[in-house]
């Protein structure tokens, strides 16, 4: 059995290592579209908002609404696409690590 040593040991090194992956996060980025890719949105996968296309098309009074609308659904699809690149790279730091089963990092 390991000692109270090096379970701190063991600790501090997984909270490295989480915030270096939380770091690494905001380096991650990812496309999310709508409307057959005439509004996209990239984010990273932290979900900090980087950029918005909107192709010319949408730009005319008459599709206003149209528009909003597909902005709110590329926002959605990078942030869903931004959560699943999240959860990838912090389960390859959790990968092996002796947790009880079903527990959970704060991330």
């Amino acid at each position: 059995m390991k000692n109270l040593d090096d379970i701190m040991a063991m600790a501090q090194n997984v909270q490295n290592e989480l915030t270096k992956a939380q770091a690494n996060l905001d380096t991650i980025e990812v496309d999310g579209q709508s409307g057959g890719g005439l509004v996209k949105v990239r984010a990273s996968a932290k979900g900090r908002i980087l950029g918005v296309d909107i192709d010319d098309s949408l730009l005319q009074p008459s599709e206003k609404q149209m528009l909003e609308d597909l902005i709110v659904a590329a926002f959605n699809d990078a942030r869903a696409k931004a959560d699943a690149a999240s959860s990838t790279e912090m389960s390859k730091l959790t990968n092996g690590l002796p947790l009880p089963p079903g527990f959970k990092l704060p991330f």
